[in-house]
């Protein structure tokens, strides 16, 4: 089959397409002939050797991918209602920039009718890390403010839709343009702060008469984290998922204890297939109705040939996209 391959760490051009023997589904897996590669921030950490594969996991990078189901495991197909010519979706923990793609049955789920392949793949990732952590680890309920930062990423423009669809009460998000302020509104966020412009901090505080945030997504830490606790509510939660601000955070200890503010974070990556299969569930019963209805959308900024995913990679690192970039075969 064929592959994008990372030749070494480095730029976009360090990847590059090349041969790999096909893959073979094992226990509890099927393999999908991909038609769309989701691209996504991981992949570029994963192109410049600041995220290591887990065990286990295909070297190629990749973490979505829609296609048809070529074989597998038949009875875990079985049970999950699925059998080979099926149009799925699924999230992997690597491999998923090839023409031949093993994902655990448990991980995959049908793709919405009325989407193509290419709209589906974008739904995987930035989905599972909403759902895990703004409505489980975050415990977003209905009436909530919820604020995200980064509202035009792939996460934000999921985070908006579904927060909304969910029934918060106030979303907000941040962004790094008037442009695309206005596109997070277009998408329903209720308001968009312009963090180039505007202490996010402060707007938070003003948007919610002074109450500050229920649950804070967070896609920077490093400085943002003070900030977040000093703009979110009493009993609020704040949910790292990455960390492209740094690392180290210095923050007022006793905001969080008066406050009673829970900081928290997650990566999705590493976690076992029973955990995200169960994530895969509840977008099952909760998401997928609401994406077939129209009321979320996937939201593809771009598209480009499997070979110029280098093209791609560019884009991302640019930040000048709203939405997902894919990649077809």
């Amino acid at each position: 089959m064929k592959a994008i391959e990372i030749t070494q760490y480095g730029a976009p051009e360090v990847l590059r397409a090349g041969e790999r023997p096909d893959p073979v589904a094992g226990a509890g897996e099927l393999l999908i002939r991909v038609t769309a590669s989701g691209v996504n921030r991981p992949d570029v950490l994963q192109r410049t050797g600041n995220y290591p594969v887990p065990p286990g996991a295909s070297d190629i990078p990749g973490l979505e991918v829609a296609g048809t189901i070529v074989s597998g495991d038949a009875q875990a197909m079985k049970e999950a209602g699925l059998k080979a010519g099926d149009r799925v979706c699924a999230l992997v923990a690597g491999g998923g920039y090839a023409q031949l793609c093993v994902a655990p049955v448990g991980q995959c789920l049908p793709v919405p009718k009325g989407l193509s392949d290419i709209e589906a793949a974008s739904l995987p990732e930035t989905f599972f890390t909403v759902w895990s952590n703004v409505f489980d680890r975050g415990r977003l309920q209905p009436g909530e403010s919820f604020m995200v930062q980064g509202g035009t990423s792939g996460i934000g423009v999921t985070a908006i839709q579904l927060a909304k669809a969910m029934g918060a009460g106030k979303v907000i998000a941040t962004a790094g343009s008037d442009d695309k302020c206005k596109a997070c509104v277009d998408l329903g966020a209720d308001h968009a702060i312009n963090y180039k412009t505007q202490d996010f901090a402060e707007e938070a505080k003003k948007l919610t008469d002074g109450k500050g945030v229920d649950v804070i997504l967070d896609m920077v830490a490093g400085g943002y984290i003070d900030r977040e606790v000093k703009c979110v509510n009493e009993d609020g939660r704040i949910v790292i998922i990455a960390v492209q601000g740094g690392t180290k955070s210095e923050f007022n200890a006793g905001l969080v204890l008066r406050r009673r503010i829970t900081i928290t974070g997650s990566t999705l990556r590493p976690r076992p297939v029973a955990f995200k299969a169960a994530i895969a569930q509840s977008l099952a019963k909760n998401v997928w109705p609401l994406i077939e209805a129209g009321r979320i959308k996937p939201v593809i900024h771009s598209t480009f040939p499997a070979a110029e995913a280098a093209k791609a990679h560019a884009l991302m690192e640019s930040n000048q996209h709203v939405g997902k970039i894919v990649l077809t075969w």
